[in-house]
C-alpha cells in the first residue's frame, strides 16, 4: 500500500510525524480514512479516536477532543485540541475524574468556577463517550 505524510499537532507538542499508509479520522460528519493520493478535503474533527496505521503490522490509536484535518497534495494533518494515546487510558480514572467534576459543578459558588467545572465535566463525559466507556 502506498504511503503519505501526516502529522498530529497538539497546542503542547507534536504527537506524531511521518509516512502513514492509511489514517481515520473523526469528522464531524462523520469518520473519514485518509489514503495515500485522497483528494484535498479541510474537515472539523468531533471528539474520538484517530486510527493510524502505519504498516500492516504498526498502528496506533489516540484520543482527540477535537480540532482540524487537513488533507492536501502534502499530506494529512491534523491540529487537535487534545490528544492522548488510547493505551494511556484508564476507564476507572476517568470515572472517578468525572465524579469529581460533578460534584465541582453542584460546588460551584460563582459564575466562573461554575463554567470552568461544567467544561471539565462536558469533556470527561466526550472522552467516555468516544471510547465506548
Amino acid at each position: 500500500m502506498a504511503a503519505f505524510h501526516f502529522e498530529l499537532v497538539s497546542p503542547e507538542r507534536l504527537i506524531f510525524s511521518g509516512e502513514v499508509e492509511q489514517v481515520v479520522v473523526p469528522g464531524s460528519e462523520g469518520a473519514f480514512t485518509v489514503l495515500a493520493n485522497h483528494g484535498p478535503v479541510m474537515s472539523t474533527i468531533r471528539p474520538g479516536v484517530v486510527e493510524i496505521v502505519e504498516s500492516a503490522s504498526k498502528s496506533s490509536r489516540l484520543f482527540v477532543r477535537g480540532g482540524f484535518a487537513d488533507v492536501s497534495p502534502k499530506g494529512l494533518t491534523i491540529l487537535a485540541e487534545q490528544a492522548i494515546p488510547v493505551a494511556e487510558l484508564d476507564a476507572a480514572k476517568i470515572d472517578a475524574e468525572l465524579r469529581a467534576a460533578e460534584e465541582d459543578v453542584e460546588d460551584a459558588s460563582n459564575d466562573a468556577q461554575l463554567a470552568a467545572a461544567q467544561l471539565r465535566r462536558d469533556q470527561l463525559r466526550e472522552l467516555r463517550s468516544a471510547l465506548n466507556l
